[in-house]
């Protein structure tokens, strides 16, 4: 346990294994605020692990003999110094508990200034189906947005400009040839036979979309205009959507892959982004604050029938991403509070049950820009990759 002051109400965090082998992180934020949890689904592990890293907190549990698998994190305003100990306690008043603790150890990382700590990026993937998350690469750089390749073998993300693929088990990147590209963003994915490769790049100027082959090679370019910015490839391959900027505002846009004149889909106030294609080419999916707070919006790919579809007030959603079954809408959840899509945020993965579920909790986590601003389904729809992050010493 890790707490701020020694009062009963002061905030806090610790990583927990109640009787039942229930194991969560539960904390207090704020002074006298509500004690909240965020549950693993990994019941009474070998080994815990509670880390900090400046107001990041992660809970790691220990499994499979060997791995330190994290489990959630949340991020809390705790100034030094704290307390920090652990802790036995009952839920029943009217029942005394014993509790035996072993091998525990306090290891100190060091004090660093917070414009000294450098960021870690962890590139994961998390099982719709059981929740099991995993590490693929670990590494004190920023790298964002990870694709699943369409064979289920490798990751694609970026980093520094350029791109890298990773085996999805894990191991090294390795760079991948983009020619004269080597400004890419985060706005990249794989065509639907799994040949081809659209990514933005700003190697000469705002962003522009370009097509090359999957496996690296020379990019052609697609849009003359820009900013542009990609997010979908339609099912028959033969369309890119993307968000563009033209004459001050931010919409959906339309473009043969092949070249030629783009098709203005959104006209709305504001910003429209994140545009994507279901898997049976019927709807784009895409997100909109033409109601003062962004959400899910879906349309026909002309354009038409544009409908809301995430409705409540709590969160700011981004970045939807239907799954390649066409069953659940992944997306992005910032608190309403947060404007735009920034880095080093607590944000929620939630999802919906398509066609017409209620948002739910995939996971908690700190992130945000570069998380899953692009598609990250795995092929058969039972894993999504995503990117997480936290402030360590350098």
């Amino acid at each position: 346990m890790i707490r701020q002051s020694l009062d009963a109400d002061s905030p806090y965090v610790d990583a927990v294994v109640h009787g039942d082998g229930l194991t969560s992180l539960q904390y207090r934020k704020v002074q006298g605020g509500p004690t909240e949890e965020m549950q693993s689904l990994f019941k009474a592990p070998a080994a815990i692990q509670l880390e900090r890293h400046g107001n990041v907190f992660s809970l790691s549990v220990f499994l499979d003999g060997r791995l330190l698998q994290p489990v959630k994190s949340v991020s809390i305003a705790l100034k030094d110094p704290v307390y920090v100990g652990l802790a036995v306690c009952s839920h029943d008043d009217a029942v005394t508990e014993t509790a035996l603790l072993s091998n525990v150890d306090f290891k100190p990382y060091g004090q660093a200034q917070p414009k000294n700590l450098a960021i870690e990026g962890t590139l994961e993937t998390i099982s719709g189906l059981t929740g099991e998350r995993r590490v693929v690469y670990r590494a004190k750089r920023h790298f964002e947005a990870p694709n699943w390749s369409r064979d289920g073998n490798y990751l694609l993300f970026n980093g520094d400009g350029r791109l890298y693929t990773i085996p999805v088990t894990g191991g090294e990147p390795k760079l991948l040839d983009t020619g004269v590209a080597t400004r890419c963003n985060n706005d990249h994915g794989f065509s639907p036979d799994g040949k081809w490769l659209a990514i933005s790049d700003q190697h000469d100027g705002p962003s522009r979309i370009y097509v090359l082959p999957s496996t690296g090679g020379t990019p052609r370019l697609v849009t003359p205009l820009g900013p542009s910015y990609w997010h979908g490839w339609s099912p028959d391959g033969r369309t890119l959507v993307y968000c563009a900027e033209r004459s001050g505002n931010y919409d959906v846009y339309a473009i043969p892959v092949e070249g030629g004149p783009e098709r203005r889909l959104t006209t709305a106030e504001g910003l429209d982004d994140g545009p994507e294609y279901s898997p049976d080419g019927k709807y784009i999916y895409f997100n909109s604050e033409r109601t003062g707070l962004m959400k899910i919006w879906r349309m026909k790919p002309d354009g038409s029938q544009q409908e809301q579809v995430t409705l409540d007030s709590d969160y700011a959603d981004w970045f939807a991403h239907p799954s390649p079954d066409g069953k659940t809408l992944l997306f992005l959840s910032y608190n309403k509070d947060v404007k735009g899509h920034p880095a080093n945020e607590d944000v929620v993965l939630r999802f919906i049950s398509l066609p017409d579920g209620k948002p739910k909790t995939m996971y908690r986590l700190f992130g945000g820009q570069g998380t899953i601003n692009v598609p990250s389904w795995s092929p058969d729809s039972r894993s999504v990759a995503f990117v997480s992050y936290r402030f360590v010493a350098p």
